[in-house]
This record gives C-alpha cells, structure tokens and sequence, in this order.
C-alpha cells in the first residue's frame, strides 16, 4: 500500500487523512483500526488522531458492533454532488463547445463551493483556430478561485440572496485579493453584485490575474435560482472581439443552458451597459 501514499512534506497529515478515506471507500465493509494502521504502514497513534477528526466531521463513522470504520455521511455527501454535477457538464458540453469556436477563445462552466468558484468544464476552440492561445490556465477545470473576484463566480453570488452572501462571507477577512484590487469589504461586495444582477452578467478586469479579464453570464434552474455561469477569460491587450461581442455570445449560451435544464432566469438581463467593470 506504501506506492499509494501521496503526502507531501508540507502537509502529510491531509495526504494520511486521504490515504484512510481512499482505503475506506475501496472496501466493501467497516475496516478495524489494526488493518487500517498495516495496510496503510501507518503508526497507530497517528492513525487513532487522523479517525477521530474524520469521524467528527462525519467523513468516516466507527460501527462499535465491528469495532470498525467506515466511510461516513459527508463522504457520500460530497460522491453524490460529483455525481449530481455529471448531468449539467453533459448539458452544458456541446453548447460551450459552440461558444469557444464563435468567439475563438476559451469558454468555462463554473459553479459555486462555498465561497469558491470551481471549474467544472473547460472548452477551447478547434486546433489551429487562427490567431488562438490559451491564456488562462488558471481557469483549468478543477482549478478553485475566490468567487468574489471572478466574473463567473459573481455572477452566481448576484443571485444567490442576502442569507446565502452572509453564510458564505462571515468575515470581513474573508474577502481576500490577489492582485490588490477587488472588493474589500462585504457592502462594496453587494454593490457590486446589486449592479450585476440588474444588468444579468458579471466583468472583472485584473482581479484574477495580471493582464486577464473576464465576462460571467448565470444560468438557472426551474425555481429560478442560479446553477453555474458560462464565462469566458482572454487577455486584456489582445482581444478576438469587443467586450459586448462576447457577453452577447455568452448570454445565448447561459439562455441555452437555462433552457436545457428546463430552467428560468428570473428576468431578462439588459442588454448594455458595460461601464464600471470591477
């Protein structure tokens, strides 16, 4: 079991934590503590500390008729959302993949995880579309980013409610930056999302990365509420199309995938207003 062991040094309790949690799900019934401690070359102290944190996050649970663990509720909290978000990314597939060869650039889905913005697709124009570079792997799928500075992460927040804002950003710390610009406190933060629910997209320029800026456009669910956002992220002095070009493209898309969803935007965004992008 030694060649599955992925800790690295700066962190090898997580790595640990995720060697049980791997070996947990590989089987078939609770395993006893003895067996997790050989089969992982694991020293039992260290093993016992590493359980009692995943049983009290509720990642594994102890069966005391076994005198054994197993994987626990959020454990298959965490499997079923994977597996919920499997039918939107086939969805959502084709009709980026039409946008990215519209507008010759690379075209995302993302969703919201807590105060983060996840990537779940990543969809770039034929190769050899004239002219293309990817510019943005920090957009990669997978890749997690601070959803109050990404357009596609804002997009969704703009539209998620009061309650949902405050549970997300509990503290004004929790706003961070990563190029020194973005909103820095959580009024600046509804500003800027009261702006970009009204006008149905979300921009930001240089909030991300140095010299990227990005255009967020909501889809929704039957009951109106906001499921991703179709985003798209270029360079900021080398442009295919005008900022208005590629929210007009991204809208058609978000329509698209609200509609595949057998969804409904809660209003029709307007279709101007690009001043003050953020």
């Amino acid at each position: 079991m030694s060649g599955r062991r992925t800790a690295s040094s700066a962190s090898p309790a997580v790595g640990r934590a995720l060697d049980v949690l791997l070996h947990l799900a590989g089987r078939s019934g609770p395993v006893r503590a003895s067996a997790l401690a050989r089969d992982l070359e694991m020293p039992r102290s260290s093993l016992y500390h590493i359980l009692a944190i995943l049983v009290d996050r509720g990642f594994v649970t102890y069966v005391p008729e076994e005198q054994a663990y197993g994987l626990g509720v959020a454990s298959f909290e965490i499997g079923s959302a994977y597996s919920r978000h499997e039918p939107l990314k086939r969805l959502a597939r084709p009709i980026l993949r039409n946008l990215s060869g519209l507008l010759g650039q690379s075209v995302h889905l993302g969703i919201l995880y807590g105060a983060e913005t996840v990537y779940l697709l990543k969809e770039q124009p034929p190769r050899g579309h004239s002219g293309y570079t990817d510019a943005t792997p920090v957009t990669d799928v997978g890749v997690r980013l601070p959803a109050h500075l990404t357009a596609n992460g804002r997009a969704i927040l703009a539209h998620s409610g009061e309650a949902h804002l405050r549970a997300v950003f509990p503290r004004p710390g929790d706003l961070v930056t990563r190029t020194g610009r973005g909103p820095r406190s959580l009024a600046e933060l509804r500003n800027l999302l009261a702006r970009d629910r009204e006008r149905g997209w979300s921009e930001e320029v240089e909030l991300v990365s140095e010299g990227l800026r990005s255009i967020g456009v909501p889809a929704f669910d039957h009951n109106e509420r906001p499921i991703a956002a179709v985003s798209s992220t270029w360079r900021r002095h080398y442009h295919r199309h005008e900022a208005d070009h590629v929210r007009h493209i991204l809208q058609q898309g978000a329509a698209r995938l609200t509609a595949a969803v057998s969804g409904h935007a809660p209003h029709a965004p307007h279709a101007h207003g690009t001043n003050g992008a953020q």
